[in-house]
Formats: C-alpha cells, sequence, structure tokens
C-alpha cells in the first residue's frame, strides 16, 4: 500500500518537521505500507483563507497525480483540509484530511470535543469546518494561541520551546474544559506531532489527541474496505466526478499571469 500524505510545508522551510514526521509515520503504519510526504512551495507560512485557497489548488491537482502515479490512498495532512471534497470529486482512491478525520474520531472519545488552534485567524475557518461535517452540536469551542504557521515549527528539537508552546496550549485548553469539553484536539498537524512527544497528554482529565495516526490508519483502512468490497465515496451529489476533459483543464490551465 502506498499513500501520499500531502503536508502544507514544503521540505526546505520544514526540514526538522519534515524529519519528525517521517520517523512518526514509519512508527504508526502497518506492515507493507508505505507513506510518502510531499509539501507545497510557496509553502503555507501565513493563517488567512487566501493561502488555503491558493494551496487547494495544488492539492486537487496532487490528488490526481498521486492516483496517475498508482498511489492508493491520498492523504491531506492539513487540518484546514482546503481543497478536500474537490479531491474526492476528481479521483477513485480515498481521500482523507486530517481536521475531519480528527475531529469525527474526537467524537467516539466523549461528547463534547474543543479544538486549540494556533491562530486566531483560523477561528472562522474551523467554525465552517465544523458546520460543514455536521458537528456543530459536538465539536462546542475553539481557542487560539497565537503563532504564524512557521513560527511554531521551531519548537521541534527544543524542549524549553516544547514547554513553552504546551503552556500556551493548557492556557487556550483549560476555559474549554471547564465548559464542559472532553476531548483537545490540536488545531493543526504541527502541533499534534509537537505534542506526540508528550506521553498521556491531558489537561484536567481532557485527552490531547494526535490526529496524525487517526487519519493515517482511516486511510489505511479505506484502502482496505475498497479492496475487500469496492467501497468509495457516493458520486450522487456531493462527490459527483468531473468529466476527464473538466479535470484535464483544470490541471493544465495556468496558475497566474
Amino acid at each position: 500500500m502506498r499513500i501520499w500524505y500531502q503536508s502544507f510545508v514544503d521540505e526546505e522551510n520544514g526540514a526538522t518537521y519534515w524529519q519528525h514526521l517521517r520517523a512518526h509515520l514509519a512508527q504508526i503504519v502497518d506492515p507493507g505500507t508505505e507513506v510518502v510526504v510531499h509539501g507545497i512551495t510557496p509553502h503555507d507560512s501565513y493563517a488567512h483563507p487566501i493561502v488555503e485557497m491558493r494551496c487547494a489548488r495544488e492539492v486537487i491537482c496532487n490528488a490526481v497525480r498521486a492516483e496517475r502515479e498508482g498511489y492508493d490512498a491520498f492523504v491531506i495532512g492539513h487540518f484546514q483540509d482546503a481543497g478536500l471534497y474537490e479531491c474526492r470529486s476528481v479521483v477513485d482512491i480515498p481521500v482523507v484530511s486530517l481536521g475531519e478525520a480528527t475531529m469525527l474520531h474526537a467524537c467516539t472519545l466523549g461528547q463534547r470535543s474543543g479544538i486549540v488552534t494556533i491562530n486566531r485567524r483560523f477561528i472562522p475557518w474551523f467554525h465552517h469546518q465544523i458546520g460543514k461535517y455536521g458537528l456543530r452540536e459536538r465539536i462546542t469551542g475553539v481557542h487560539a494561541m497565537q503563532f504564524e504557521p512557521g513560527q511554531i515549527l521551531g519548537a521541534f528539537g527544543s524542549d524549553a520551546r516544547l514547554a513553552e508552546v504546551q503552556a500556551l496550549f493548557e492556557a487556550q485548553a483549560r476555559p474549554l474544559v471547564e465548559q464542559g469539553v472532553e476531548v483537545l484536539i490540536p488545531g493543526g498537524g504541527i502541533p499534534m506531532l509537537l505534542f506526540s512527544q508528550l506521553t498521556d497528554h491531558r489537561v484536567d482529565g481532557a485527552p490531547v489527541i494526535n490526529g496524525i495516526p487517526i487519519t493515517v490508519k482511516s486511510a489505511e483502512t479505506a484502502v482496505k474496505l475498497r479492496r475487500l468490497t469496492g467501497l468509495g465515496v457516493s458520486r450522487v451529489a456531493e462527490y459527483v466526478k468531473a468529466p476527464d476533459e473538466i479535470i484535464e483543464e483544470f490541471m493544465t490551465h495556468p496558475k497566474g499571469l
């Protein structure tokens, strides 16, 4: 099994992160599964919807490339899930995303979950995601620290920086737990990977979940189910597949002037 793991950081700007990510992925996959990390250049360096839109276009093209190159599944390793629905509408291989998979799994661990993201500008985006996934009664709060995506990369390889980010996260998480949240979700692949270094990470009893293994295992399961039963996404409405010529037009149309 080969899985394309789509990061929104490129290796040049996130070399330490990619090193830790590859090691983490190697630890969690089933025997015989290969996960190949791919990046985006220019990378997602600023928390803003226009950056998400720019990256989403490349993600959609990469999903098509992944299928054409024989990958068995496509993982969007970015919590904002930019381009997720569009990817599912252009390929037949399973497409699994960090935000959706993590939120859905959190529902099995507690009745109410909360997200602590890295930047306040992501809060409206997360509320849109929560609504799109039909989880307004289950994901009941979104709080934020204040980092740009690139800044938090500096915490890898530094115990002092890890402790600083952990303290900032917990300061935002505690009010959520006081309001009844039972499960805490770091709102991004970078903080999830950072906190994977902490054993049984909890805030006032609420588990802090790492969505990376959840997402990769969901992708492996989706591939296995497709092989066993042919199960795939519905083509009735939301994920109606675009005609081949329309997909090719999207792939070849200039990205900018």
